[in-house]
């Protein structure tokens, strides 16, 4: 499956994206994604079934958020994402990139993994649940050079 790449969701779009996969945590607002898509250190790819938002500062990215809406899960557009923001990071000077992702989160975990990032880090009981039991944050990197 391939992505749109001649120009990213606006911010409308990336929100309601992200409500659609993120239902069960809470999911950004408009305002989040206007604000975000204003700063020139951001970067936005994807099309309206899938997202990715980053920043690139210097030598490193960062993956602010990933986004799939469910009607598109499975098809490969989370990882032509991942390929596309790591050529576009590096074409910013991006040495490395980084991304936090919830430890109970095994389909982004296995995406990641399969894109050769690796877990440099842990932040205990970060993301809150339902359950009362929180779930740890796992800092993650690649290298792009």
């Amino acid at each position: 499956m391939t992505l749109d790449k001649r120009s990213p969701p606006d911010a409308a779009t990336m929100a309601q994206v992200h409500a659609a996969a993120y239902w069960m945590d809470r999911p950004w607002s408009l305002r989040e994604f206007t604000d975000l898509r204003e700063s020139p250190h951001v970067l936005a790819l994807g099309d309206g079934r899938a997202f990715i938002l980053a920043r690139v500062i210097a030598d490193e990215a960062e993956i602010l958020t990933i986004a799939t809406h469910p009607a598109h899960h499975r098809q490969g557009l989370a990882r032509a994402l991942l390929e596309q923001f790591h050529a576009a990071a590096r074409q910013r000077g991006a040495a490395r990139a980084f991304l936090e992702v919830a430890a109970d989160n095994h389909a982004a975990r296995a995406l990641y993994a399969a894109a050769g990032y690796r877990q440099i880090g842990q932040r205990r009981a970060y993301y809150p649940r339902d359950t009362g039991q929180a779930a740890d944050a796992l800092i993650l990197q690649i290298t792009l050079t």
